[in-house]
C-alpha cells in the first residue's frame, strides 16, 4: 500500500501516543498536538486512514491502529531510528540534529536499502536517544527503564535514553557532557522542589531540576 508522507506521520504519531496510553489508543486533540495541526484536519485524515483500514475511528471516540496500521507505523519508526543511528555514528551529526533529518529519510520506501543500512550498522538494538529499534519483522526489544527522578539517593545509574528529544534539551545534555552510557550518582533528593543533587563525574556535583530528571531515562 502506497502512503503519503503525511499519512505515515499520522500513523507514527498515533503509534507513539498509543504506546504511552494505558488503553492503547489516542485522542484527536493529542494527535493534533503531536503533528502540529488543528483537530478538524486530524479528523479528515483519520477518516481517510479508516477507509484504508489502518485505524479504527468513530466520531468523539479515541483512535486505535488496526493490526495493519500498527505494522506500517512500526516500520516507519524502524527506518527513522536506523537513520538516526547512521547519522550519529557514521556522519557525526550531533545528538540534537539527527531527529529532523531522519524525519525526512524515514519516508524512503526501499526495503532493500533499509535492510542494507541495518546490516551496515551491525543490527543496532537502540538508537542514539536510547529508543529501541524494531527488527525487520516488527519485534521490539525493551528493557526496564526508570526516570532519573525515581532514583533513590545514594544510587548510581546509567543513562539509556531520554523522554524529551527536543534540540533544546539535547543541547543542554551536551553542555553537561551527558549522553547514552553516562553514569550518574544521585547524591541527594531535595524535598523543597524535588530537584536532585547529582554527580556526573568524580568530584563534580550539580543540582538538576525535576523537569530534567523526569526526562532522563536510566537503568
Amino acid at each position: 500500500m502506497e502512503l503519503s508522507h503525511s499519512e505515515e506521520n499520522y500513523l507514527k504519531a498515533i503509534y507513539s501516543l498509543s504506546a504511552m496510553s494505558d488503553t492503547g489508543d489516542a485522542a484527536t486533540n493529542e494527535i493534533a498536538d503531536r503533528v502540529q495541526t488543528k483537530p478538524p484536519s486530524v479528523v479528515d485524515m483519520l477518516k481517510k486512514l479508516a477507509t484504508k483500514k489502518l485505524v479504527t475511528y468513530e466520531k468523539y471516540k479515541r483512535v486505535q491502529l488496526t493490526s495493519q496500521g500498527k505494522k506500517v507505523a512500526i516500520q516507519v519508526v524502524r527506518k527513522h531510528r536506523l537513520w538516526e543511528t547512521f547519522l550519529f555514528e557514521k556522519l557525526q551529526f550531533n545528538w540534537d540534529e539527527v531527529h529532523e533529518v531522519a524525519e525526512q529519510l524515514e519516508h524512503i520506501h526501499s526495503e532493500k536499502l533499509i535492510e542494507r543500512l541495518d546490516q551496515f550498522l551491525g543490527h543496532p538494538v537502540y538508537d542514539p536517544h536510547g529508543d529501541p529499534i524494531p527488527s525487520a519483522n516488527g519485534e521490539i526489544k525493551t528493557a526496564k527503564r526508570y526516570k532519573l527522578s525515581e532514583i533513590e539517593a545514594g544510587t548510581t545509574c546509567q543513562v539509556v535514553g531520554v523522554n524529551d528529544s527536543s534540540s533544546d534539551f539535547l543541547m543542554y545534555l551536551q553542555q553537561l557532557s551527558v549522553g547514552i552510557g553516562t553514569k550518574i550518582k544521585v547524591l541527594e533528593r531535595i524535598a523543597f522542589d524535588h530537584s536532585l543533587m547529582v554527580s556526573f563525574k568524580k568530584g563534580h556535583q550539580t543540582v538538576v531540576s525535576k523537569k530534567f530528571a523526569d526526562n532522563v531515562l536510566v537503568t
